[in-house]
């Protein structure tokens, strides 16, 4: 066996171990897949990792290799642990892991495609090349993803439980001082002035400036958003426009708007096609987010609210330069 060839069938051998746990990391996406489209495309993806597995493990047969018994095992292992230990991070983070695997399969496959020039060996080559393609496709969804989360979200994938307070304490901690010296504090001391009781209802302004948008969203009940309103309402009277502020966009995370503060005039009576056509007029990120959270809670039709997903992620793909 030529020094080449040994390098070949390593890299074949990683790609499988790699290629296993991608497929389980898939699978284990489609539970926060937020629409259908998504879920289907997460389903395709897994069963694509699975055929490219299957070929991996051919391939490196074909070459000489013995596929490691043992591989499989350790891919839906590492792909467990990876699900396991990413509860205690937030969403981006476990997103931006999925991301740092997805370059690892990339690079690889652009070695192994080297090495099969070298050697002469055409179908590796060929193998390399649809590996690279396929790796290219999911580094640039993950990175657009990510994107939809950095403008505001809603993103294709929701966070689990664990992930939401994960990211509330992180983003809790890491809140600028004078943000919650000048905005909470102030509107939990506007309201208390007012003579409201406000101790536990006003909480969930707080509640909204540590753990920003999905947290709230999952935590807050219907009479927290009446506080919220409320909150708003003390804020406004007092001349508090950040705490104002704080409450209303908490409001916005819950759905909970008045078909006069849509983005959309008369969207509350439009039929689902008129609606599709009007989201694709929006332009920002903050728009396109009440829009879905209104029509998630109040109408939740399936065919708008993916319409408003694809909007939101044109814009977070010309906020990372994808053309595609």
């Amino acid at each position: 066996m030529t020094d080449n060839n040994a390098k070949i069938i390593n890299q074949l051998r990683a790609l499988a171990l790699l290629t296993q746990t991608e497929e389980q990391i898939a699978r284990t996406r489609i539970s926060q897949a937020r629409t259908d489209a998504v879920r289907r495309e997460l389903t395709q993806n897994a069963d694509n990792a699975a055929a490219r597995s299957l070929e991996i493990t051919e391939q490196l047969r074909a070459v000489g290799g013995v596929p490691d018994v043992v591989t499989p095992v350790v891919g839906r292992l590492s792909a467990g642990l990876k699900a396991t230990f990413e509860q205690a991070t937030s969403v981006e983070e476990a997103l931006l892991q999925d991301l740092q695997l997805e370059h690892q399969l990339l690079d690889r496959a652009t070695y192994l495609k080297v090495l099969a020039d070298t050697a002469g060996e055409a179908k590796v080559r060929q193998l390399a090349e649809k590996l690279i393609d396929a790796h290219k496709a999911t580094v640039e969804w993950l990175t657009v993803v990510l994107a939809e989360e950095a403008l505001g979200g809603p993103a294709a994938l929701v966070a689990t439980p664990a992930q939401r307070v994960a990211g509330a304490v992180a983003r809790g901690v890491n809140a600028p001082v004078r943000f919650w010296a000048n905005t909470v504090n102030t509107a939990v001391d506007t309201v208390k002035h007012a003579g409201e009781e406000t101790t536990d209802r006003f909480s969930s302004v707080s509640d909204r400036a540590a753990a920003l948008t999905d947290a709230v969203r999952e935590t807050l009940t219907v009479g927290r958003a009446a506080s919220l309103r409320r909150a708003e309402r003390i804020a406004q009277r007092e001349g508090d426009e950040d705490a104002a502020k704080v409450a209303r966009e908490a409001r916005e995370e819950l759905g909970d708007v008045t078909a006069d503060e849509l983005p959309i005039k008369g969207y509350d009576s439009m039929s689902a096609g008129d609606a599709v056509k009007a989201i694709k007029q929006l332009k920002t990120p903050h728009d396109i987010n009440v829009i879905i959270r209104y029509e998630e809670t109040h109408k939740n039709r399936a065919n708008v609210a993916s319409a408003a997903q694809t909007q939101f992620a044109a814009l977070a793909k010309d906020a990372v330069g994808v053309t595609s």
